[in-house]
């Protein structure tokens, strides 16, 4: 079954943990970059969180880093490569294909599967 036959296939588990869909989706809207600064108060992570994430994303060349000095002190500017807009971009649609795909699953109520209290479900 193709990627297209089945979009779950398309969901990069690189994209798929919450803190790194933040950062990808903070670095689509920045087209000058975003400093580390930036990212950590945007994705409301530690340094140390975002240094673990980041490392991920560079290693799969879905980032790049830039460090330069600036007024004598250090800045990391981070950036989204063409291949990772590509790729998070082929993420995104796949994900709003399963998502289409739960939504037509589900019952028209929610209360219809859930149970009342005190009452064993029936199967």
């Amino acid at each position: 079954m193709s990627k297209e036959e089945n979009p779950f296939q398309a969901l990069e588990k690189i994209f798929h943990e919450p803190s790194r869909l933040a950062i990808m989706s903070a670095l689509c809207t920045a087209s000058d970059g975003a400093t580390f600064g930036e990212l950590k108060a945007t994705c409301n992570l530690t340094d140390g969180n975002l240094n673990r994430h980041l490392k991920v994303l560079r290693e799969s060349k879905a980032v790049r880093v830039k460090k330069a000095f600036v007024d004598d002190k250090p800045r990391t500017t981070l950036y989204i490569t063409a291949k990772g807009l590509d790729r998070f971009n082929d993420y995104l649609e796949a994900l709003a294909d399963v998502m289409k795909q739960a939504r037509k699953a589900l019952p028209k109520s929610k209360a219809s599967r859930i149970p009342a209290i005190g009452k064993r479900a029936t199967t």
